[in-house]
């Protein structure tokens, strides 16, 4: 009888190298992903990983894509159970998903967000789009609170040149369909609920918080209220 190859005894074998990665970043860094590391791992030849990955970074950028496009789904998810006539509740629970999401996968959140991979440079063709559709969600609901007349768009210092026009080549990249207002309170709503979560899960919230989603989730009602 002829014995089944190695390769063929790992069902799904080029999912298996990436949760096999998700494991070794969590234990060890992402710093220290290493290819053959892996195949050790899971019982296979190294050769046998770059049928799937021609090498760490090829990889890499997988695990960000994986990682941009599990948020958006996450992001998504949070509002298709909402109605559409209940916008500021789509945008509260936006931010209760994103943290929740985060807090699930640490190490994803860590990987596409937090410190830079000696010598890795992310290919801005691949991981842009996957990054770009994360954020979606975010962006759409601002969008038609701002069509209803709900954002308080015209509360705010008036914009510099500078600003629009950065804020007008996202907005046309992004296929023109939002008002330069709605990027650039993604950008705002955006980064106010990273910060927080960056805090918490690089544990630098100050210790005698201990509940940080207790100040996450003041944050976002204060949000609310700022712009609503």
């Amino acid at each position: 009888m002829v014995r089944p190859s190695k390769k063929q005894q790992v069902p799904n074998l080029q999912e298996a190298i990436k949760e096999t990665a998700w494991k070794q970043i969590a234990e060890t860094g992402a710093a220290a992903l290493s290819l053959r590391s892996i195949a050790r791992e899971l019982g296979i030849t190294a050769p046998a990983i770059y049928n799937y990955y021609s090498d760490r970074d090829a990889l890499v950028t997988a695990l960000i894509v994986d990682a941009y496009t599990s948020l958006g789904e996450s992001q998504q998810a949070a509002i298709d159970v909402l109605p559409e006539t209940d916008q500021k509740k789509r945008l509260h629970d936006l931010g209760i998903a994103y943290r929740d999401w985060a807090i699930k996968y640490p190490q994803r959140y860590l990987l596409i967000f937090g410190t830079p991979i000696p010598n890795y440079v992310a290919p801005v063709n691949v991981t842009m789009p996957a990054a770009a559709c994360a954020i979606v969600p975010l962006r759409n609901t601002l969008q038609a609170l701002y069509s209803n007349g709900q954002l308080k768009s015209d509360r705010q210092v008036a914009m510099t040149p500078q600003l629009k026009s950065m804020l007008t080549v996202w907005k046309d990249f992004e296929g023109g369909v939002a008002n330069v207002d709605v990027f650039y309170l993604t950008a705002v709503f955006w980064s106010r609920v990273h910060g927080l979560v960056m805090l918490e899960i690089g544990n630098h919230v100050p210790p005698p918080i201990s509940d940080p989603g207790e100040l996450f989730r003041r944050e976002i009602d204060n949000m609310l209220i700022q712009y609503l």
